[in-house]
C-alpha cells in the first residue's frame, strides 16, 4: 500500500494564489538566471545565477504541489541572508534593501503557499504561517525604517570656542561683502541670535521676486549685504537692490544679457572708494570717482563687466564705455559668449576687479583662459595673467589675442590683502578628456592653485592638485584662507582647496607648500586612449579626510530592488575601472568621483570660533568612453556641459577622437548605481584633521525612479550643490539638496534642528546678516530651482525670529 498522501483539494482562491506565486517566482528566476549568467561571465558573483536556479525549482515544485519546493525556499533564503551579510560586512541599512527585500517577499509568499502540501503536518503549517507573518512584518519595518536617516558618522570630540570670534571683528565685519561673506571666504556669520534652541521658531520675514526668465539658466546666486541693503543677481544678470528689512526693491537693473551656454550668476562684487586705503584723497575727489563712490560690479553671460552706482543702480559712466567693458575683446573665437564668458563673482582686490571665465572646452583653438584685472574706477585693464605669454602684462598688441585654449578659472578666486596675493583655482586647457598634445603651459597650470601678485598678475607659486588632468577635474570652488596647524603643531597661514576628487588640500598660502601631508601615488595606466601620455603618479591629500571617493567594488553596486542592483553590477563589471584616475579610453570606463564631484562650486564654511569646517559633496559616478571620428554618426550630439539625457555624445576634437560619451551610471530606474548616500554634509575638525560627523543630506521626496517625484521623504542623502553657511551660535544652514528645503543642522552633532519647505529647489548658499536698522538677524536664500528640475522660480526668501512682544 502506498503511504504517499494525496494533496488535499484546493479552493479556487488558494489555487489562484498558488498560480500567481508560481508565475511570479518563475519570472524572477528567468531574470536572475539570464542576468546572473551574464554577471558571472563578466567575472562577477555567481549567487544571482544560483538563486535563479533555486527559484525555478521552487516554481516547478509548487506548480506540482510538492513540499520539496518549501525546503528549497528555506535553504535559498537562509543562504541569501548569509551571502548578504558576507557582502555588506556591516549593519548599514541601505545595502541590505536590494539583497533581502525581494527574497524575503518570495520566501513569505512561499510559506503561505505551502498550505497546499499534504505531507506537511498542521503544526508545521502553523509555524510556516507564523514565520510568514513575521517576514511580512519585517518588510513593513524595513519600509518604515527607510524614512529614518541611516549611515550617520559621529565622533565625539572636545570642542572649544573662541568667544572673541563670535562677534564681528576686523577680519569678519558686519557686512556680507564677498561671495564667501568675508575676504577669507569662510562663509561664517559671527552672530548668536538664532540658536539651536530657538531656530525652530524661524518664520518667513519677506519674499522678493527677481523677475528672472524662469526658462533660462540656473539660480546659483548668494546675495551680498552692505548695511541694510542686499544686492542680488539672476542667471541673466538682472541686478536688484533689496531692502534687507522689508524685501522691497530699491532699484533694479537689467543688462539684457543673453547667451546659449552655461547661464548663471553666483553673485556680484562691491567696492567703496572710502574704504580703499590705496586711493589718495586727491583721487577720491576726482569726478571720475565721485560719480560712483560705491559700486556694484557684475559680469554678464554675454561677456560684459558692468559698474553700477550702489545707491541708485545707474551705470557708472566713467567706467569703461558708459559703464561697461567688453571682456570678449582679444579672447579669440567667443561666438558672442557662446564659447567663453565670465561665470562667477568679480573679486574685488584693492582697486581692481579680477575676472575669470568659462570656456567651452570642446576643440583646439577655444578662447583664452586668461584671468584679467580691471581698474574698478576706470574699467581699464590693470593686468592679465596669460600663461601662454607670461611676459605680457596688458592687452595684446595689434590684431593679436591672448593665448588661446589656456587653462582657465571659471570659479571664484580669493585675495590675501596682507600678502597682496590672489589665489586662482584653475581648470584645464581644452580639450578636456585627451591630452596627448598638451603644451608645457597646460601641463603646469591645469587643475592648479596659482598665487599671483595682486598688483601685477605675475605668478608667485603653484600647487597642482591633478597632474595631466584628462578627467575634467577642474578646481571648482573658491580657496578659503584660514590658519591651520601643521604636523609639528605650528600654526600656518593656510589655504584650503576642495576638489572634484573628494580630496581637500591644505597649503601654506605664502609659498604653496603642503601644510597637511600630501603624497604621490602611482596612477592607473591601463586602457589609455590612442596617443595619450598619462602622468605616472597623482597627488593624494592623505593628511586630510577623503570624502566620498572610496574605491568602488561590485559589492558597492546598489538598487532599490534585486533586479536593478543586478543590472548595476553587470554595468560595473562590464566597465573598465581601476579606481581614481582610471584613464579615459575607447572602452567604457567609470569616472568616480566624477566631473560633477566630489566637491563642486559651492565650497565650504569654516566656523572661525571653533575650527570646524563644513563641506557638502555629491556622489554620482559616470560611465564614459571616447568616440572615434568615424563613429560619431552613431550618436546624438549635445554641446551641454554634461548631457542632461543619456546616450548623447559631447564633441571633443582631440587626437583620433571627436567626442566623449557621458552617461550617469544608474539603474534602469534612473537611480545611481552605487550605494547611498548620494550626498552628505561633513564636519571636519581643522585642529585634529578628523571627521567629527557626517550625515546624508536630502530625501527622495522630489525625485524618484524614472525621475518621477516619489513624494516619499526617504533620507537617502541626495546629490548636493551650493554650499553651507555656519554661525557662531552653533548652526549650519544649507539648501542645496534635491528636495526643496532650507535646513539648519547643529554644528556640533549634525542633527537636523529645523527645516522649511521652499517653493522650488535652491542650489545657492544661504546669506546670514544682522540688520543695522532693526538689529534683527536674517537667513536668506535665493530659490530659483534645483539643477535639471522643471520646477523653477524667482524667489529671494528671508527668515527671521518673531518679534518679541
Amino acid at each position: 500500500m502506498s503511504t504517499e498522501q494525496t494533496p488535499p483539494l484546493e479552493g479556487a482562491g488558494l489555487k489562484i494564489y498558488r498560480y500567481i506565486f508560481v508565475i511570479l517566482t518563475f519570472i524572477v528566476s528567468i531574470v536572475l538566471i539570464f542576468q546572473g549568467y551574464r554577471l558571472l561571465s563578466l567575472g562577477g558573483t555567481s549567487f544571482y545565477l544560483i538563486a535563479g536556479i533555486a527559484y525555478i525549482l521552487i516554481a516547478i515544485f509548487y506548480a506540482i504541489r510538492k513540499s520539496l519546493g518549501l525546503w528549497i525556499s528555506i535553504v535559498i533564503y537562509v543562504a541569501t541572508i548569509i551571502w548578504a551579510i558576507a557582502e555588506v560586512h556591516s549593519l548599514d541599512f541601505w545595502p541590505y534593501i536590494p539583497r533581502l527585500v525581494v527574497p524575503t517577499v518570495i520566501f513569505v509568499l512561499s510559506l503561505w503557499a505551502s498550505r497546499t502540501f499534504a505531507n506537511i503536518a498542521p503544526t508545521k503549517l502553523k509555524i510556516a504561517n507564523g514565520v510568514g507573518i513575521l517576514g511580512f512584518i519585517a518588510c513593513i519595518v524595513a519600509l518604515v525604517s527607510a524614512f529614518f536617516p541611516h549611515g550617520k558618522i559621529y565622533n565625539s570630540v572636545e570642542l572649544s570656542q573662541d568667544k572673541n570670534l563670535t562677534r564681528p571683528n576686523p577680519e569678519n565685519p558686519d557686512n556680507w561683502e564677498y561671495y564667501g561673506r568675508n575676504g577669507n571666504g569662510t562663509r561664517f556669520a559671527p552672530y548668536t541670535d538664532i540658536t539651536p534652541e530657538n531656530v525652530k521658531d524661524l518664520k518667513v520675514a519677506w519674499v522678493y521676486h527677481t523677475g528672472r526668465d524662469k526658462g533660462v539658466g540656473v539660480d546659483e546666486n548668494t546675495p551680498i549685504q552692505i548695511g541694510s541693503t542686499l544686492y542680488s543677481c539672476t542667471p541673466t544678470n538682472i541686478i536688484s537692490a533689496i531692502d534687507g528689512d522689508t524685501g522691497k526693491a530699491l532699484w533694479k537693473y537689467d543688462p539684457k544679457a543673453k547667451t546659449a551656454e552655461h547661464i548663471t550668476c553666483r553673485g556680484v562684487g562691491y567696492y567703496n572708494i572710502a574704504l580703499d586705503k590705496n586711493i589718495s584723497a586727491e583721487q577720491s575727489a576726482l569726478p571720475i570717482t565721485k560719480e560712483c563712490p560705491e559700486r556694484i560690479l557684475t559680469s554678464t553671460v554675454d561677456g560684459r563687466l558692468i559698474a553700477l552706482n550702489a545707491k541708485t543702480g545707474a551705470l557708472c559712466q566713467s567706467f569703461g564705455n558708459n559703464g561697461q567693458v567688453d571682456v570678449l575683446h582679444d579672447m579669440g573665437p567667443t561666438e558672442k559668449g557662446k564659447r567663453y564668458h565670465p561665470t562667477s563673482t568679480p573679486l574685488i582686490a584693492g582697486h581692481v576687479a579680477i575676472l575669470g571665465g568659462w570656456v567651452r572646452d570642446i576643440v583646439h583653438g577655444e578662447p583664452s583662459g586668461v584671468v584679467r584685472a580691471y581698474d574698478i574706477n576706470t574699467g581699464k585693464l590693470a593686468w592679465a595673467w596669460d600663461v601662454g605669454n607670461p611676459e605680457l602684462s596688458g592687452a595684446p598688441q595689434g590684431d593679436k589675442n591672448f593665448t588661446l585654449e589656456t587653462p582657465n578659472m571659471w570659479t571664484i578666486p580669493t585675495y590675501d590683502k596682507d600678502l597682496n596675493l590672489v589665489y586662482l583655482p584653475t581648470g584645464n586647457g581644452p580639450p578636456d578628456y585627451w591630452g596627448g598634445d598638451r603644451n608645457s603651459a597646460k601641463e603646469k597650470f591645469g587643475s592648479t592653485i596659482v598665487a599671483v601678485d595682486a598688483s601685477t598678475g605675475k605668478t608667485k607659486w603653484t600647487f597642482q592638485t591633478v597632474h595631466h588632468d584628462i578627467w575634467d577635474y577642474d578646481l571648482p570652488s573658491q580657496p578659503v584662507l584660514y590658519d591651520v596647524t601643521n604636523d609639528q603643531g605650528v600654526k600656518i597661514p593656510a589655504l584650503i582647496q576642495t576638489t572634484k576628487t573628494g580630496q581637500i588640500f591644505v597649503v601654506d598660502r605664502r609659498n604653496g607648500q603642503p601644510v597637511t601631508k600630501v603624497i604621490e601615488k602611482p596612477a592607473p595606466q591601463n586602457g589609455k586612449a590612442e596617443g595619450e601620455k598619462l602622468a605616472p603618479t597623482q597627488p593624494y591629500s592623505v593628511g586630510m579626510p577623503q570624502i566620498g571617493n572610496e574605491t568602488l567594488t561590485e559589492q558597492d553596486m546598489w538598487g532599490i530592488s534585486t533586479f536593478d542592483q543586478l543590472s548595476c553590477r553587470i554595468t560595473f563589471k562590464d566597465s573598465r575601472y581601476d579606481g581614481l584616475y582610471t584613464p579615459p579610453g575607447e572602452t567604457p570606463y567609470i569616472e568616480w568621483p566624477s566631473l560633477l564631484g566630489g566637491f563642486n562650486w559651492g565650497g565650504i564654511s569654516v566656523d572661525e570660533s571653533t575650527g570646524l569646517m563644513f563641506v557638502n559633496d555629491m556622489r554620482m559616478p559616470l560611465r564614459m568612453s571616447l568616440v572615434r571620428k568615424e563613429d560619431m554618426g552613431k550618436y546624438k550630439i549635445s554641446t551641454d556641459e554634461v548631457p542632461g539625457f543619456m546616450g548623447t555624445v559631447r564633441p571633443q576634437m582631440a587626437g583620433a577622437y571627436a567626442g566623449i560619451k557621458i552617461d550617469i551610471m544608474q539603474s534602469k530606474l534612473g537611480i545611481p548605481c552605487q550605494k547611498p548616500p548620494f550626498g552628505t554634509m561633513t564636519a571636519i575638525d581643522l585642529k585634529t584633521k578628523k571627521v567629527v560627523w557626517q550625515v546624508p543630506m536630502g530625501t527622495a521626496e522630489e525625485l524618484g525612479p524614472f525621475g518621477i517625484k516619489s513624494h516619499m521623504p526617504m533620507p537617502l542623502g541626495m546629490p548636493t550643490l551650493g554650499g553651507p553657511t555656519s554661525t557662531a551660535s552653533g548652526l549650519v544652514f544649507f539648501a542645496g539638496t534635491q528636495d526643496y528645503y532650507l535646513r539648519a543642522l547643529d554644528s556640533k552633532t549634525g542633527k537636523e534642528v529645523w527645516k522649511a519647505k521652499l517653493p522650488v529647489g535652491a542650489v545657492a548658499a544661504p546669506l546670514i546678516y544682522k540688520s543695522p536698522k532693526t538689529g534683527k538677524q536674517y537667513v536668506v536664500i535665493s530659490a530659483g530651482g534645483a539643477s535639471h528640475s522643471k520646477d523653477v522660480g524667482d524667489y529671494v526668501i528671508a527668515y527671521a525670529l518673531p518679534d518679541k512682544k
